[in-house]
């Protein structure tokens, strides 16, 4: 009997291992992994879109994702520097420490936006390269598609041509994307917003918004009645057609000033899953753009 039981494992097959093990530090690059790496690669995320990436713990569960993985995928630019550094050294995985292929950061292949020119702890939550929400334009993500593409290439060679196609195939549907968002959104453009969070730079470059004002007195800092207060009458005098936030901070301060100047308010959800319907890449832009066209008919 224990013969024919030896015998029925050898002849049946077992399941398929994924090649690659991918650690994403946020929702938007597990996103962009799966579309490069499709069936090669098990990919989760470290953060989710209802969290706020700069204040995340280093829990077990993640240290042990981390332990398992050959590639971690993360914004950079200091976005993560509150928790990554620890997940890192505490994985004790030298494939994904800094500086060796599995450690892939997406903003080193984008032109960062918003670098201080004062870089201190009173400033607030302030990132010395540049303000990292880079996702928030697709011109970025097609650069980092490309870069991406290319390390998946580098860790796991013998699927290159695999990681090449996909590469390609996204890139002819982002650009086709790209060509109807900017075309849905041209009416966007010199319309003036409020922010609660400086967390839309490149997203307002890509529309041509303009900022006029943020809730927040400094970035990662909440605002006091007295600061929105001073927003409301500022307003006054530079008006603006709407007010902006992230799906993931809290509704109190744009409601307030919602609920006193007449803005609409545009919850944007920021990162895939910030919405029913951002549920990929494509399903987040879409998204954005009926949410702002909306609140700025």
């Amino acid at each position: 009997m224990r013969k024919w039981w030896w015998l029925c494992l050898l002849v049946l097959p077992w399941p398929a291992q994924a090649a690659l093990n991918v650690l994403a530090c946020e929702p938007e690059w597990a996103a962009l992994t799966r579309e490069l790496a499709g069936d090669k690669a098990d990919v989760a995320s470290a953060t989710s879109a209802l969290q706020d990436p700069h204040r995340i713990e280093a829990r077990p569960s993640l240290i042990a994702r981390a332990r398992r993985a050959d590639l971690v995928v993360c914004s950079g630019a200091g976005l993560e520097i509150g928790w990554l550094p620890v997940l890192l050294r505490e994985s004790a995985n030298p494939r994904i420490q800094p500086g060796q292929p599995g450690h892939f950061l997406a903003a080193d292949f984008v032109a960062l936006l918003d670098r201080p020119q004062r870089v201190s702890r009173a400033e607030g939550d302030v990132h010395p390269e540049g303000n990292p929400h880079i996702q928030t334009d697709p011109r970025n993500i097609a650069r980092v598609a490309e870069a991406l593409a290319r390390r998946l290439a580098q860790i796991d060679p013998a699927h290159a041509a695999y990681y090449a196609a996909r590469q390609a195939d996204f890139a002819k549907r982002w650009q086709a994307a790209q060509l109807r968002w900017a075309e849905r959104a041209a009416r966007l453009r010199g319309v003036r917003v409020v922010s609660q969070h400086n967390g839309f730079p490149y997203l307002y470059q890509w529309l041509g918004l303009v900022e006029v004002a943020t809730l927040e007195p400094k970035p990662g800092l909440e605002p006091s009645a007295a600061h929105l207060a001073s927003v409301a009458a500022a307003l006054k005098a530079t008006p603006a057609r709407l007010i902006v936030r992230a799906a993931y901070q809290p509704a109190r301060p744009s409601e307030w000033l919602a609920e006193r100047s007449g803005l609409p308010v545009a919850v944007l959800p920021f990162t895939v899953g910030g919405s029913d319907r951002a549920t990929d890449l494509f399903g987040l832009f879409d998204d954005t753009l009926d949410r702002l066209l909306a609140a700025a008919p």
